[in-house]
């Protein structure tokens, strides 16, 4: 590290979780990486030792007996020697409403076990030297006020400051935004342009196409990454897990008193990506009777919480992301034609793993590579003739499935050498399963035609488990009915 740039290392890092293998594990990890490491067992001595020490970051868990994550992050943000210390959440809940409240609570950021101990430690430079640049933004701004004569310097130092924070939020995003956007195939290389392009336009809305398990909020969070907006906070929400009585208030937000139960004010999704992007993934699972308040606040660019009497302007970018077919559900009357063309002024299609078998093979490597630093195996191999089954193989779930098969054949092969027998791909509906010996599978002679017969028998199997009922079907399958008669080829009114 250069002198011109803000040292961090010798921060030190607090690390509170009721579990001692995961202090001995994060200590261990801090220390090796240049940290002083602080331990706390619990959320009350960590309050402690976070007013006598004040630490640089705090690694927080959630679920703790006691006080628990986020009640210790709300009281380190109430005393104002405290308050500016990022807080980080490490722990297996990754709900939404977990996730908001993380973020309500006032953390900086969310991992989700299980993770990478490389992934934690990149999060925690990241964040060391954001407070950092924070605080020589903060001194700077000082300076600024109380020496006029020399306003032009230190603005100059100020803005190159600010530029520094932006690029440091935007490796944050890129560190696991772009990691997973592997291949060379020309329809991948095609969808990297587009993004490349939108990156450009950072107030342009964009709808994202494609099947489940492609990679939809991979590229969402790639448009944001190296947009304008890169420094500015990135929001996910899955529409299809709100609860349909809450989902004005979570996208919209609340006064104190708006509702029984409204005790406090309480910013929406749509308030809380201000500067930043919002990603609507599944939008077509949005409720009718929501989308017209959706549009006007799109159209208008302000937005209404529940019982407030002025509206809030908005600064955001608006993605969204779909595996439907939204023009089927704007002919069934369930999603609005204006409210389709106000998200897709620009379209990104992801292209499904069947379409870019020239990238199984990276793929399969680059996620292999990924588990065997995890599970601390060295040299992991995949076998070519491994390579040659997964390339013979529709992957229905994408690149999702594809993840797990080869999870699962890493462990299974003990010593990272995964070989045919190691991988379980699952048969098609009338075809013979996939046989666990070397060399390449049968390639059809009609791609598409077998891929569009795997299809149609994986529906006919979800159609006979719930006798014929097409939303059960849709349900076990993980996606819609427009998608199943679509299919089958069978107008709705014959099912």
């Amino acid at each position: 590290m250069s002198k011109s740039e803000v040292e961090i290392e010798g921060s030190r890092v607090l690390v509170v979780d009721d579990t001692p293998a995961n202090l001995e594990l994060m200590c261990r990890a801090l220390s090796g990486a240049g940290y002083e490491a602080m331990v706390a067992p619990s959320g009350e001595l960590a309050l402690q030792l976070a007013q006598r020490f004040v630490p640089d970051l705090v690694l927080l868990d959630v679920t703790m007996p006691g006080l628990d994550g986020f009640a210790v992050c709300r009281r380190l943000k109430e005393h104002a020697a405290t308050r500016a210390i990022p807080v980080l959440f490490l722990t297996a809940r990754n709900e939404t409403a977990d996730l908001l409240e993380g973020f309500r609570a006032g953390g900086v950021d969310y991992v989700t076990k299980p993770f990478q101990k490389e992934e934690v430690l990149a999060r925690i430079h990241t964040h060391l030297e954001k407070a950092a640049l924070l605080r020589a933004l903060k001194a700077k701004n000082e300076a600024l006020e109380a020496e006029m004569a020399q306003r032009q310097r230190l603005t100059s130092e100020r803005d190159a400051l600010a530029g520094r924070l932006s690029l440091a939020a935007q490796r944050e995003a890129q560190h696991w935004a772009l990691g997973s956007l592997v291949g060379q195939s020309p329809t991948l290389r095609q969808m990297l342009d587009n993004i490349g392009l939108l990156q450009d336009a950072p107030n342009t809305a964009v709808l994202i196409e494609g099947e489940s398990g492609t990679g939809k909020e991979l590229v969402a969070r790639a448009i944001h990454a190296g947009s304008s907006r890169a420094s500015g906070p990135f929001v996910a929400v899955n529409c299809a897990a709100i609860p349909r009585e809450l989902a004005d208030s979570l996208l919209f937000g609340h006064v104190k008193g708006s509702f029984t139960g409204a005790e406090r004010d309480q910013a929406g999704y749509f308030e809380l990506a201000q500067g930043g992007t919002l990603f609507l993934d599944e939008v077509g699972t949005m409720p009718l009777e929501l989308q017209p308040k959706l549009l006007r606040v799109l159209e208008e660019r302000r937005v209404l919480p529940l019982g407030a009497r002025q509206p809030r302007s908005l600064e955001l970018r608006v993605l969204s992301a779909t595996n439907s077919v939204l023009p089927a559900q704007i002919q069934a009357g369930t999603f609005r034609q204006d409210l389709y063309y106000r998200l897709a002024p620009f379209t990104v299609r992801v292209p499904a793993l069947r379409d870019r078998r020239e990238d199984i093979g990276l793929l399969a490597r680059h996620f292999l590579q990924v588990f065997a630093l995890e599970m601390g195996i060295q040299d992991p191999v995949l076998d070519p003739a491994a390579v040659a089954l997964l390339e013979g193989y529709p992957f229905p779930g994408n690149v999702r499935e594809l993840k797990n098969i080869v999870e699962r054949a890493l462990i299974e092969s003990r010593q990272g050498r995964v070989h045919p027998e190691h991988l379980h791909l699952p048969a098609a509906e009338g075809a013979p399963a996939v046989p666990p010996v070397a060399g390449p599978a049968p390639l059809p002679g009609d791609l598409d035609l077998a891929v569009a017969q795997y299809e149609v028998g994986l529906v006919r199997r979800a159609l006979a488990q719930t006798s014929e009922n097409v939303a059960a079907a849709a349900r076990l399958l993980g996606t819609n009915r427009t998608r199943i008669y679509r299919i089958l080829g069978t107008p709705p009114e014959s099912l």
